[in-house]
């Protein structure tokens, strides 16, 4: 995917040291530092246009979130998607452009994403309409390819998760086998995530929000990493259901 974007996206990227970061390999292991708490840290990988990461960061004050991509345009879009979430103020109305305190924007390529956080560091990992690489050859590049799961699983601590969706049923397919494969537990497995409705809690991203509106299906599920988080929901699921 090659974006075409307007002169000075670098120049306004970089002015923006609160709330984009350009050199996350310095961080790794530092997050927590760098955000000034130890609240569990959610990480969107391909954020794309940055709703979705704005939206969680605004709802749920008490994570810290990461958008990471690795073009500076939809660096930019994210940021100023952020700002309108957070209701801050434009660049040109302010002395600098200010930052969010539980979100961080990353230009990073999602390849060597194990070279930007340390074992453990994240608790959970979004994985939102990426990229479904359609032909046979390119199988390694999707990311929910046991590659790319398998760096998940050193990043991710003991509550660590997975959530997935996608509108791709074959990027879907894809995904649930691989899971399996490497011997995953899944949980919360959707073909039709907005079969009757949308619920009013859920945040959606940009492209949920046209395919769904279209009547398109919105695959989902959540894996689960952590041993805490499996044991977690071994529990759940040895009580008695409520009639």
């Amino acid at each position: 995917m090659r974006l075409r974007g307007r002169k000075g996206i670098r120049e306004d990227i970089e002015r923006q040291k609160e709330l984009v970061v350009l050199n996350a390999k310095d961080y790794r292991g530092k997050w927590a530092e760098l955000f000034g708490n130890n609240n569990p840290i959610h990480a969107e990988l391909g954020m794309g246009k940055g709703r979705f990461i704005s939206e969680m960061s605004k709802k749920y004050p008490d994570v810290n979130f990461i958008g990471v991509d690795m073009y500076d345009e939809l660096i930019r879009k994210a940021s100023e998607k952020a700002k309108i979430a957070h209701e801050i103020k434009s660049e040109e109305e302010t002395e600098s452009a200010p930052g969010i305190p539980n979100l961080k924007l990353m230009l990073f390529n999602i390849e060597h994403i194990e070279e930007a956080f340390a074992e453990g560091e994240l608790e959970r990992v979004y994985l939102n309409f990426s990229d479904p690489w359609p032909k046979k050859k390119h199988a390694r590049r999707r990311l929910t390819h046991p590659g790319f799961v398998t760096k998940y699983q050193q990043i991710l601590n003991a509550n660590g998760e997975i959530h997935l969706k996608t509108d791709s049923q074959s990027l879907f397919e894809f995904s649930l086998n691989s899971f399996a494969d490497m011997g995953l537990r899944m949980r919360n497995i959707s073909l039709n995530l907005h079969a009757d409705g949308f619920h009013p809690d859920h945040v959606m991203t940009e492209y949920e929000t046209k395919f769904a509106t279209q009547g398109m299906n919105i695959h989902r599920c959540e894996v689960v990493i952590g041993q805490d988080a499996l044991a977690s929901h071994l529990d759940q699921l040895s009580k008695p259901k409520a009639e």
